[in-house]
């Protein structure tokens, strides 16, 4: 295990009718004159928003609101949000909605205070060291947004998309309903669920090795989703499968599973190749659900590096699918280097398997990525990442075309 630090600051309010308390919540917490910030109508319809601004109303907050938000927030939508939160005096963002929705929230936090464009912070220009506080109201599990350190923007007009990270910019507060997802589309939960295991499975395979602990919290939590991921799929009012999904989406990714497991002393667990991939699909395409690109670019990403550690992804395979981890004595003649390669390759086609189940892709040409796409593909990754990339194994871009190419 290696040195770290941990550090999660959110109030969680979680169960049935959490949204019910959002103003009381706030009002405690010293706030007055939220932004609430929501997508592009699903909170409109099912009467979500209209609960939560009473809510705000009643509790004796002033409230002012920015809709719109997409899948994939575009910039433009966050620099209208900075310039209305500082119109309307803002002192808390509240984001009602899924990843996107919470990103774009925090995106308008941090560029309040910011005299630049906040496309500075996601262009590596500046980081985000000050924000408005981001409180939250959780209608999709999956991005994990609501305690994490991430932020996530595209910008249509340079086709990019690209993240930021920093603390300042964790939710102070979370509220958690399990009972707002039972309407999501079975697509939606599926992706969601996708992503919760690609967060554990970025940081499981961190290059570092073993550490006990947190690999048995990180296995731990991907059994949830496999027990309860199909559950909720074929019984979407479940609500024991929706609270365990929604509250495992907040540990996969809000740093948890990757104590002691970065290779540098206190640095981030993970090189995120999985996510730097699939980024660059929904930047050349924002339709595209970050789950079911991260479906199809992690098991490539897997085939094409397991070689480097396979008996770490034959641990996988044994720990979370029950899989036969060889050893000498099985060997009985095979070469066991090989034999924990092949353990290695079962491994990564039981996730793969798992991820079909749900009903996600398996190829980029399911998602309308063709072959004449990869090279700009490769040219964002690289840009976006740097030449090599990576941590598990460096990654050239000769190597981010190959595993674009395996996907097809």
């Amino acid at each position: 295990m290696n040195d770290f630090q941990y550090y999660s600051p959110t109030k969680f309010i979680f169960g049935a009718q959490a949204a019910d308390s959002v103003g009381v919540t706030l009002a405690q917490m010293g706030f007055s004159r939220p932004l609430v910030v929501y997508g592009q109508g699903s909170v409109v319809r099912s009467g979500l928003l209209d609960r939560v601004e009473a809510s705000l109303i009643q509790a004796g907050l002033e409230p002012a609101s920015l809709g719109g938000i997409r899948p994939n927030p575009e910039v433009a939508s966050v620099r209208e949000g900075i310039a209305q939160a500082r119109t309307h005096g803002a002192d808390v963002i509240l984001a009602v909605g899924g990843g996107s929705v919470i990103d774009a929230a925090k995106a308008i936090g941090f560029g309040v205070p910011y005299s630049g464009d906040v496309w500075d912070f996601f262009d590596r220009k500046a980081k985000p060291t000050v924000c408005v506080p981001i409180a939250c109201v959780l209608t999709i599990p999956a991005a994990g947004s609501e305690a994490s350190a991430s932020c996530v923007i595209s910008n249509d007009a340079l086709g990019m998309k690209r993240g930021a990270g920093s603390d300042c910019f964790r939710p102070v507060v979370a509220f958690m309903d399990p009972t707002l997802t039972y309407t999501l589309p079975p697509y939606q939960t599926a992706a969601g669920l996708t992503d919760m295991m690609a967060h554990i499975l970025e940081r499981y395979f961190s290059g570092y090795g073993e550490v006990t602990v947190t690999d048995n919290i990180a296995i731990g939590l991907m059994k949830t989703l496999i027990t309860h991921g199909p559950i909720a799929l074929a019984e979407p009012e479940n609500y024991q499968a929706r609270a365990n999904i929604m509250w495992t989406g907040m540990l996969a990714h809000n740093d948890l599973a990757g104590c002691g497991r970065s290779v540098v002393s206190g640095g981030r667990p993970g090189g995120w190749e999985s996510h730097a991939l699939e980024h660059e699909l929904s930047a050349l395409n924002p339709q595209i659900t970050h789950g079911a690109g991260l479906a199809v670019v992690m098991p490539a990403w897997m085939r094409y590096v397991c070689h480097r550690d396979p008996a770490r992804f034959a641990r996988l395979g044994q720990d979370l699918f029950g899989l036969e981890y060889p050893t000498q004595a099985q060997g009985s003649g095979q070469n066991p280097d090989q034999a924990l390669l092949d353990a290695a390759l079962k491994a990564i086609s039981a996730l793969q398997a798992f991820f079909v189940s749900l009903g996600m892709p398996t190829s980029l040409s399911e998602l309308g990525i063709q072959e004449q796409d990869i090279p700009r593909l490769v040219d964002g990754v690289l840009a976006s990442k740097g030449d090599p990339f990576g941590v598990f194994m460096p990654l050239t871009g000769t190597d981010a075309r190959a595993i674009y190419l395996s996907c097809l």
